[in-house]
């Protein structure tokens, strides 16, 4: 594996991937999380929603 590939599967390895209330799929850095079980609408602002990504009907 190249130091790219190893950095970002690393970088991969911390994330997590949360529902808000609403059915929301978001993809966060689980330090940035009170709970890896939901997401709150502060914690959204540092998180990157997956339909942004992957489209509405992936």
């Amino acid at each position: 594996m190249s130091m790219r590939g190893k950095l970002i599967s690393e970088e991969y390895q911390k994330m997590v991937w949360v529902r808000d209330d609403k059915g929301g799929e978001y993809v966060c850095y689980a330090k940035d999380l009170r709970s890896p079980e939901q997401v709150s609408e502060y914690e959204k602002k540092r998180c990157l929603d997956s339909s942004l990504v992957l489209g509405p009907n992936w």
